[in-house]
């Protein structure tokens, strides 16, 4: 790169090649590049000042012949004024102070400060939408920005489960190099902080989120211990119906809870979650798993609680875990074949040990042409829909089984044909079973509504098995009957009221389900769950008796009649209101009621439903709202299990129970911003 005189001292020879023709004492020399002409136009560029002696010196290398490698030399000029070495700015002429042993951070903070936004404000490239496939590439603005950058690796790292040492992986570091060269790969405790940084704010979104919204909010939570920490953690997930009519779910904490895991300790780590969070007196139900020590603290916090916010003082808080409850149901009648189900069990575990059993038991399947494809697996012994899986799979390879027992002189676990007839009788039955299983477990869309016809439906299958031929399946039916009367044999309100509540239903399906199982009683439980509905639908109208224009226009001028009046006109303009209000309501009800009921149609979306009725049924929709958004099972919470599962995991350094929560909740939120299309 050629170099210009800067001043008026400079020497005449051209100063590329030594000759050529001079210069006139103080006019300006072509510069060689842009910048150059634009520094010398400045007023404080040393060509301005004939007093200095200025040495122009080579660019490329220091005093000692080493190379300049630092990029922002490519903003300056170095020169040799009056024996100083000074760097001066192409863009304004500044003189910085230049000793190649001072290094460069004073040119590059000079640069950043002065000139690179308004640098990079001139740049433009062709950008790329990735998240919008169908939007085409913009010739927009681009500035670098570091700490966007450090904030986005932060956010993949919490929302793909990337471990923290990625920052410290030499693959990754030459790969954000090879991207941007000015970013600078944060270290561990950095990038550590801006997972809490990325929490904190995704906290106050979410807590603003939920405590807004104008309806109740369900709640779920479940216990889960990792196995390598043998610590205890509670995953407390709130799920509501948002103003668009949209279901909507998100963890609130993630607690580590010390031993012992007993009630008060449970209570107290529930209770402080839903008074942080500023939602205690918002609460419509919380669903647990089904055992003694969730229904003492159930008991306990309800205690703790304000029973006037509650629905109907509590009377539908607590809500045990639909799917557990069926869990318990099918694991006591699959007690009847356990003998069997341990043979099929052996089999598997031992045809899956090795990769060499698997191989064998792979090339049995091609010599006896069985089309399946699928995988033997293991069952988890306390998820019977697991154990399901695993009999309807074995079932498929029987003639594998068989064909590996006459060649495999250690394998002698083979089931007996009989048994295999029962387990293929007992698949057979289950299918119903771990279909509603599956219902339970979503959390997509509601399922409270669909609870009750399904509850029904397998109190009627169980009747059947009652009168089967099989005496395996009859025995079965009995042990699984007597579990289901324990637990199902009294609907729950906030099942029967949804039931209710769904347009496709209403009365009709009580009317219809208890003719069947109450032959003799089923006037009185459907009016028990009617007689509920009107009760709700009281509760709710007290409040919203502004809305339905029910009274007078202002409290004020209310209390201001209601002091001209005597005791007696008072209490009669009381009773005159309330009993309006109350009819009102009723009516609501029963008009809802008295329209026939929508015909089943696939895609059906009950939310929509009600969001498009909103101002003809205006208590009914508010019920509705806060009913339908209570799940059925603690799947949503059990969901995060799988998370903590992978971030705490035998082969990876623990985690502190602060971090763990900062990174499963801020999933969560971040999740749910992305589906909705919001940036992070």
């Amino acid at each position: 790169m050629s170099e210009s005189p800067v001043g008026s001292n400079a020497q005449s020879t051209n100063p590329v090649d030594g000759s050529g023709p001079s210069q006139p004492s103080g006019s300006p020399v072509p510069s060689s590049s842009p910048l150059e002409n634009h520094a010398s136009d400045n007023p404080n560029h040393p060509s301005d000042n004939p007093t200095d002696e200025v040495e122009v010196v080579s660019e490329k290398s220091d005093d000692n012949g080493k190379r300049l490698r630092s990029p922002y030399w490519a903003h300056y000029n170095r020169v040799k004024i009056c024996g100083v070495y000074k760097a001066i700015c192409n863009y304004c002429g500044a003189k910085i102070s230049e000793e190649t042993r001072n290094g460069t951070s004073h040119l590059k903070e000079h640069y950043i400060r002065k000139h690179q936004k308004k640098d990079n404000m001139r740049q433009q490239i062709l950008t790329n939408n990735f998240m919008n496939k169908d939007r085409p590439p913009q010739l927009t603005s681009y500035s670098f920005d570091h700490e966007m950058a450090r904030k986005q690796l932060a956010s993949a790292i919490i929302m793909h489960e990337y471990p923290l040492s990625i920052v410290e992986h030499v693959g990754f570091r030459r790969y954000s190099n090879a991207l941007q060269p000015l970013f600078k790969v944060p270290c561990r405790n950095t990038m550590k902080a801006e997972i809490f940084k990325i929490y904190e704010y995704q906290r106050g979104k979410t807590m603003g989120l939920v405590v807004s919204n104008a309806s109740r909010l369900a709640i779920t939570t479940d216990m889960w211990t990792s196995s390598n920490q043998k610590k205890g953690f509670m995953a407390v997930t709130a799920h509501f119906i948002d103003e668009s009519w949209t279901l909507q779910s998100r963890i609130l904490r993630f607690i580590y809870v010390p031993c012992p895991h007993t009630k008060e300790v449970l209570c107290d780590q529930l209770l402080n979650c839903l008074m942080d969070w500023n939602i205690d007196r918002k609460i419509s139900s919380i669903t647990v798993d089904n055992c003694s020590t969730n229904d003492a603290m159930i008991d306990l916090l309800w205690d703790k609680l304000d029973s006037t916010s509650l629905m109907l003082g509590g009377e539908l808080f607590h809500m045990r875990c639909c799917a557990h409850i069926l869990n318990l149901i099918v694991k006591d009648g699959l007690d009847v074949i356990k003998v069997g189900i341990e043979k099929v069990r052996d089999s598997v575990a031992y045809w899956t040990a090795s990769p060499k059993r698997e191989e064998k038991f792979e090339e049995t399947v091609r010599q006896l042409n069985v089309t399946s494809t699928k995988k033997l697996g293991l069952d988890c012994a306390t998820r019977w829909n697991s154990t399901f899986l695993m009999l309807q799979t074995a079932l498929l390879y029987k003639d594998v089984f068989i064909r590996l027992s006459k060649r495999d002189t250690q394998y002698s676990s083979l089931p007996s044909e009989r048994e295999w007839g029962f387990a293929r009788d007992v698949c057979q039955k289950l299918k119903f079973f771990f279909k509603v299983t599956e219902l339970f477990s979503r959390t997509k869309y509601p399922t409270t509504n669909q609870c009750f016809p399904n509850i029904c439906e397998i109190r009627l299958e169980l009747r059947d098995w009652l009168h089967s031929e099989n005496q395996v399946i009859r025995e079965m039916a009995k042990r699984m009957v007597e579990k289901f009367d324990k637990y199902w044999l009294v609907v729950h309100g906030v099942v029967g009221v949804s039931a209710v509540l769904d347009p496709r239903y209403k009365i009709n399906v009580l009317e219809f389900y208890f003719k069947l199982l109450f032959p003799t009683s089923y006037k009185e439980e459907v009016e028990k769950v009617r007689a509920l509905c009107y009760k709700l639908l009281k509760e709710y109208q007290c409040p919203s008796s502004g809305i339905e224009g029910i009274g007078d226009s202002s409290s004020h001028s209310s209390s201001l009649d209601e002091e001209s009046l005597s005791k007696y006109d008072v209490y009669m303009l009381r009773e005159s209101k309330r009993s309006r209000t109350i009819d009102t309501a009723k009516l609501e009800l029963d008009y809802y009621l008295s329209e026939a009921v929508l015909q089943k149609s696939t895609g059906f979306d009950v939310l929509n439903w009600w969001k498009s009725h909103q101002p003809k049924y205006p208590i009914l929709q508010a019920m509705a709202r806060d009913l339908l958004a209570i799940p059925v099972s603690t799947v949503a919470s059990e969901s995060a299990f799988s998370t903590s599962g992978r971030l705490v995991s035998p082969h990876r350094s623990r985690l502190h129970p602060d971090t763990m929560e900062a990174l499963m909740c801020a999933q969560s939120w971040l999740w749910a911003a992305e589906m909705k299309g919001v940036l992070l």
